[in-house]
Order: structure tokens, then C-alpha cells, then sequence
């Protein structure tokens, strides 16, 4: 069965800062652990586009999120990737979380949120501990509006507080973390295929 991911980078650096992305790094690795399970992906910068705060699909003239909103529908898996700052998910992932705060007035007739039937991994970087609470909050709010999260669908890398070697500087991904990336990529594939094939039934409303 052919599936797809869509990935959003939620750094803090649009795509055309001279820094690389220890984000992107993590995206790719995992897409790449991904693509056995014949899973095609692509990775899109949030920065690189205008998402206007608030909690509709659609905030208007100028807003780019209904375009994102669309690949993130489009998709089997999505990826939310995001870096740890001052213990928290990036303020660019919660703008992203917030609009979609949306769905939950977006159901079908059977009770279905959009994302009903499409399966969420979360991808965190950071030098600071933090990533399991992290988790905690993209994985509740992903729940929240109709993502199904697989085992073990968290993956991460965390250096030592206060220093300056990111993840995308290292010379070799950790043993721990490459298998962490490939069970999180082979449970996502198996679910989202399950979830392909026999889609959530809802209720009756």
C-alpha cells in the first residue's frame, strides 16, 4: 500500500538562515527510516510561510495556513518537528497546534474530526531537557483533534544544557535514537495502512 507523510519543521529559523536545522535533520532521518515502509514524504518550513494567529481553518486574506492545512489532510502520517526552548514546544508548533484548535467544529456526520484516520509522530530537538514533557503537550493536543498516535511515536534528541553541539552537528546519530526513529517509523507505517484500509467508523450524531 502506498502511503505518504507530511512534515512541518517548526524552528525557529526560516529556511533561508545561514544555521542549519537540527529540525530538519530529525525530519529527514525519520523520513528516511520511513521510506522502507513505502512511505514518501516531504518537509515544508512553517517560518517560510504567513500563518495568521488565531483558531479558524481560515484566517483570511494573506493566511497561509490553508494551504498546510490541505498537505497535512492530504497525507497518511503527519510530522510535527519542533525544537525545545525554555522547556517548551517552539511558540512556531503552537501556532500551528492552535489553528488546529479548528477541527474540533469541522466533524462529519458520523462525529469524524479531519484528521480522523490519520496517524501523528512528533520529532523534538533541543539542548535543555524538556522533551518528554514536550511530547506530553503536542501529543494531547494532537489527540485532542482526531490524530491517532502510534507506540512509541515520540522520537528526540536532547544535548547538554547550555552547549552549543545540536543534533545536526553530530558525527553520527546515537544507536538509542536511530532505533527510536525506526520503531516510531515502522508502528506509524503499520498504523496508518491499518487506518488506510478500514477507516474510523464515527457515530451517529
Amino acid at each position: 500500500m502506498s502511503l505518504t507523510a507530511f512534515a512541518l519543521n517548526c524552528s525557529l529559523k526560516a529556511s533561508g538562515d545561514k544555521e542549519k536545522s537540527s529540525t530538519d535533520k530529525i525530519i529527514a532521518d525519520l523520513l528516511a527510516a520511513l521510506k522502507p515502509h513505502g512511505v514518501e514524504g516531504e518537509v515544508v518550513r512553517t517560518l517560510d510561510h504567513d500563518i495568521k494567529p488565531g483558531v479558524l481553518s481560515d484566517m483570511g486574506r494573506g493566511d497561509d495556513w490553508p494551504g498546510l492545512r490541505e498537505k497535512i489532510l492530504a497525507a497518511d502520517i503527519f510530522i510535527l518537528g519542533l525544537p525545545i526552548w525554555l522547556g517548551q514546544p517552539s511558540s512556531v508548533a503552537k501556532r500551528v497546534m492552535e489553528r488546529m484548535d479548528a477541527f474540533l467544529e469541522e466533524t462529519d456526520d458520523k462525529g469524524r474530526m479531519p484528521a480522523a484516520g490519520k496517524v501523528a509522530l512528533v520529532a523534538i530537538v533541543g539542548n535543555e531537557d524538556g522533551a518528554h514533557h514536550c511530547h506530553a503537550e503536542c501529543f494531547q493536543a494532537l489527540n485532542d483533534v482526531g490524530f491517532t498516535i502510534p507506540a512509541n511515536g515520540g522520537v528526540y534528541w536532547v544535548g547538554e544544557a547550555m552547549h552549543d553541539v545540536n543534533y545536526v552537528d553530530l558525527p553520527k546519530t546515537p544507536a538509542k535514537v536511530t532505533e527510536a526513529i525506526e520503531m516510531a517509523a515502522s508502528n506509524a507505517a503499520h498504523l496508518a495502512g491499518l487506518l488506510k484500509s478500514k477507516a474510523y467508523v464515527g457515530v451517529d450524531k
